[in-house]
């Protein structure tokens, strides 16, 4: 018979085991119905800056009158121009128009039931109120800047030099009026986003 052989077993060295490293706890977003209640509260803040900065924008001062060579003491308020006007209209509407929506959007992280039919009616009525509110901004914008620059091609002479704190409350108005138009473009973008996410696949 032949020998029986042996063979050597040698065993592999043992590797070190490596040590689990904690899992990151995952990263959570907002959902897209609370941001649309935050976007539509600074929506109302920025609509009633813009009304409370055109309402305080009244300044009295002295002019002097070159053709009588007399000063007449004379005030600027927003109710002599008719785009500030339709501005502070604009504004107080979207304002109002803001604490609704932002009711009916409560309502709808409340009852997601129904939040298909609020979001068309979100989407139909915020593109209304973006061009509400951006062709007051675009008009108001328009006098503002001549007021601010003047227009030597038609003789229109600048004001801000004289009346400083009435261009300034009016600028502050515009500019927190424009911030609301972004804000109102932000709305329609997550209306779209939300209807699209409602979308079987």
């Amino acid at each position: 018979m032949a020998p029986e052989v042996q063979t050597a077993h040698t065993e592999a060295p043992a590797v070190p085991a490596q040590e689990a490293t904690p899992a990151l706890p995952p990263c959570r977003s907002l959902p897209l119905s609370h941001v649309d209640v935050v976007l539509r509260i600074l929506l109302f803040v920025a609509s009633l800056v813009a009304v409370v900065g055109m309402f305080t924008s009244k300044q009295t001062k002295n002019i002097y009158v070159v053709q009588y060579k007399i000063q007449v003491l004379k005030s600027a308020k927003f109710q002599n121009s008719p785009a500030f006007i339709y501005l502070v209209v604009a504004l107080s509407v979207s304002g109002l128009y803001s604490i609704i929506t932002t009711l009916a959007s409560i309502s709808i992280i409340m009852k997601p039931q129904y939040s298909t039919k609020f979001i068309i009616q979100f989407a139909i009525w915020d593109v209304i109120m973006l061009g509400i509110v951006a062709s007051a901004t675009g008009t108001a914008g328009g006098v503002a800047y001549i007021g601010m620059k003047g227009n030597n091609h038609v003789q229109w002479s600048k004001i801000c030099n004289i009346y400083d704190k009435y261009c300034l409350h009016t600028g502050v108005s515009i500019l927190f009026s424009l911030i609301a138009s972004i804000i109102l473009i932000l709305l329609i973008a997550i209306s779209v986003v939300s209807l699209y996410k409602k979308i079987p696949k």
